[in-house]
């Protein structure tokens, strides 16, 4: 007698956000291997998320690239799978970008193992391309610890 089973499940894929409007650029240059965050045109203060206007002179704004290169400043290791397409264990962290301090990207730390994660480790960009989005992932820089 055959058992019914249910079909095995498709391969997941990670909720993708909206590539219009403002962040668009965010989400797509990785396409071209770089990270860009908005600048001001003015006092040159970078900005993100992106705004329509810079917060500290309410000068214009436009993407500007960066070198890529951060620090770990806080993260989390997810056991539990929060988000659908993402395997467990895996880091979610706010990264400092070396650009100008308080500059954070909230992103995971990848390609290493999890327990190898801490603060103030130098990380440099990687992006994950889904569909039209370039999600900017973030490695370990050199494999060294800083301590």
């Amino acid at each position: 007698m055959a058992l019914d089973r249910p079909p095995p499940p498709s391969p997941a894929v990670r909720q993708l956000p909206a590539v219009e409007g403002d962040s668009a650029f965010f989400w797509t240059a990785g396409a071209q291997g770089r990270l860009l965050i908005c600048r001001c045109l003015s006092c040159e203060h970078y900005i993100h998320p992106p705004l329509p206007r810079c917060p500290s002179c309410a000068g214009a704004v436009a993407p500007h690239p960066v070198s890529g290169k951060a620090r770990v400043a806080s993260y989390t290791i997810n056991r539990q799978q929060w988000v659908q397409g993402l395997a467990v264990p895996y880091v979610f962290a706010a990264v400092e970008l070396e650009e100008q301090p308080e500059l954070y990207v909230l992103t995971n730390v990848t390609r290493c193992p999890v327990e190898d994660v801490y603060i103030g480790m130098p990380v440099e960009v990687c992006f994950e391309q889904q569909e039209e989005v370039f999600l900017p992932l973030f490695q370990p820089l050199g494999g060294q610890r800083g301590d």
